[in-house]
């Protein structure tokens, strides 16, 4: 049997023995040189992004918390609004590339790439619902489809749509000071309790700043919540 890698297309040969005629394996979505360029996060990790500490001076390290996510936990605004953030991968050059590829020039069975490890995430992070964090009406229509969505999807996962994005602006545009003063960018599609005592988990494709996934915990802890955390593929 034979399928072929999703990010370049080379060939990639399955071994075929009666093991997997009778029990066939699920198809790798890339080949191993592309597989072997993504770099699982490891080690020493903030304990509330998932940023290595290994690369960071020990002077901007306390209590295994990031200099970063100190600032936040400081600010009377922002304290307690996401609670903790896993990241899958460290966001490299060929993860760059890929996302970029997956996000802005449409590429959706990209999506495929990371179905196992976040499925093994969502599975081992205890939540009662995943919400994914939605794009503006211009950008939705800009991709065709909401990049979240797509990784829950992937993976085998419905991720509620529960949020509205209300300013369209590329963050990815941003300045870190931009991000971290702007606006609360999102709203609720309506008003409920469906978030009265529950924990969420949302799921995005980056955390950089953490300005966006804690504006959304922002909101959800407003809403009622009484734990947010976050699922991103990258830690950038």
């Amino acid at each position: 049997m034979t399928n072929h890698c999703l990010y370049c297309d080379a060939l990639i040969m399955n071994e075929m023995d009666w093991i997997n005629i009778i029990f066939p394996k699920k198809e790798p979505a890339l080949c191993q040189e592309c597989r072997g360029k993504l770099e699982p996060i490891k080690g020493e990790l903030c304990k509330f992004c998932s940023r290595p500490l290994k690369e960071l001076d020990p002077k901007f390290i306390t209590e295994h918390t990031c200099l970063d996510c100190i600032r936040w936990e400081q600010d009377p605004q922002w304290k307690g609004t996401l609670d903790k953030n896993i990241s899958i991968f460290v966001y490299n050059d060929f993860l760059k590339e890929f996302i970029a590829r997956f996000k802005f020039r449409g590429d959706y069975e990209l999506a495929k790439a990371f179905s196992e490890e976040i499925s093994s995430q969502i599975k081992n992070i205890e939540h009662d619902q995943l919400v994914s964090i939605p794009l503006s009406e211009e950008r939705l229509k800009e991709r065709g489809f909401n990049q979240s969505e797509a990784l829950a999807r992937q993976a085998g996962f419905s991720a509620y749509d529960l949020l509205i994005r209300t300013h369209s602006e590329k963050q990815s545009k941003k300045s870190r000071e931009e991000r971290l003063t702007q606006n609360q960018v999102f709203q609720l599609k309506q008003s409920t309790n469906i978030f009265q005592g529950k924990n969420i988990l949302l799921i995005d494709d980056i955390y950089t700043t953490g300005s966006t996934l804690r504006q959304a915990g922002k909101i959800l802890k407003e809403a009622g919540a009484n734990q947010v955390q976050s699922l991103t593929v990258a830690r950038g």
